[in-house]
């Protein structure tokens, strides 16, 4: 299945019908699958291929040195998930075994000046804990902030395929508590255990993920009229994909869809970047269309009360 495909650039480029047109097609393609393929966005090619290395390198440090950034304890957000450390499907109430995939996850990049919420500092504004690589960190923050500037951009175009003024959605992504997820999928030989995937069924949790696959690669897929269907991206274009919070603010009008990563006998090894954008902590969402479809919740509360009902093998989405 190929994803429909939009062109930011050109929708910010466009005027009057022709942007109106453009706009009703984003929306058109969040009202059925909430996935599409991104083109035009503008992210330098070096700060792709810096991150690109940079995880590669990390992956293929020795068990050892990637347990040195190893989250400290259960529930800690950030640094390096090992092998069997988690299971994306039992935020479904799915039992699974353990998933096929190791990652390592990073925050925040700054703390808002005068932020004193307790939660939010034992919580998202926890430090990522950076492994002793030449040249990781800086690799990481670039590629996070331009993550961060794309995401601010994909939310213009999303208020105009809502029908809202284009700026509707910045006074709530001032300061997001959005994170940052390198995976590694090894390569896979004998048949995986029942129910076994490299990343289980799942939907993610925030306003939107943007997805680098590896080019070439196989095996995301998404559940759509009844049926789990394999989707690809083109070298050079990001997967963006609805969460449950855009989800609930535009009161289903948009689709949090459920996907996966198989796991199958004989995959290569795999890699995959995902950007979970999480408006700011204390930003309220409200059904846009007024309705009482869903009650207000703060945004991130409402992140960390996920992660906290999905504790028992799963964290904030995964591909």
């Amino acid at each position: 299945m190929s994803l429909a495909t939009v062109d930011l650039a050109g929708f910010e480029a466009a005027t009057g019908a022709a942007r109106a047109a453009r706009a009703a097609e984003i929306d058109r393609i969040c009202r059925e699958t909430g996935f599409l393929v991104l083109t035009g966005h503008g992210v330098p090619q070096a700060v792709i291929d810096n991150v690109w290395q940079a995880a590669k390198t990390f992956f293929a440090e020795p068990h050892l040195a990637k347990a040195r950034v190893a989250a400290p304890y259960a529930g800690y957000p950030y640094g390096w998930l090992g092998p069997d450390s988690e299971a994306l499907a039992r935020s479904k109430g799915e039992v699974t075994p353990p998933d096929l995939k190791e990652s390592f996850n990073g925050g925040p990049l700054d703390v808002p000046e005068g932020m004193t919420d307790a939660d939010a500092l034992a919580f998202c504004y926890q430090p990522t804990l950076w492994p002793d690589l030449p040249g990781f960190r800086p690799a990481w923050e670039a590629y996070y902030r331009a993550m961060e500037g794309l995401a601010a951009r994909v939310m213009r175009a999303f208020a105009a395929a809502l029908g809202l003024p284009e700026d509707h959605f910045e006074q709530f992504i001032a300061a997001p508590v959005s994170a940052l997820r390198a995976l590694h999928y090894p390569a896979t030989s004998g048949a995986p255990q029942a129910g076994q995937q490299r990343a289980g069924a799942h939907t993610d949790y925030g306003s939107l993920t943007i997805l680098l696959p590896q080019p070439g690669s196989r095996g995301l897929e998404i559940w759509t009229q009844g049926a789990w269907v394999e989707v690809s991206a083109p070298a050079g274009a990001f997967v963006i994909n609805i969460g449950d919070l855009m989800a609930r603010w535009t009161a289903d009008r948009w689709v949090s869809t459920l996907h996966r990563v198989a796991a199958r006998p004989g995959q290569p090894a795999r890699q995959s970047l995902a950007f979970f954008h999480q408006p700011d902590w204390e930003a309220e969402i409200v059904p846009l269309d007024g309705s009482d479809a869903y009650p207000p919740v703060l945004s991130g509360p409402y992140l960390m009360e996920k992660f906290r009902a999905a504790a028992a093998g799963a964290s904030g989405g995964g591909i």
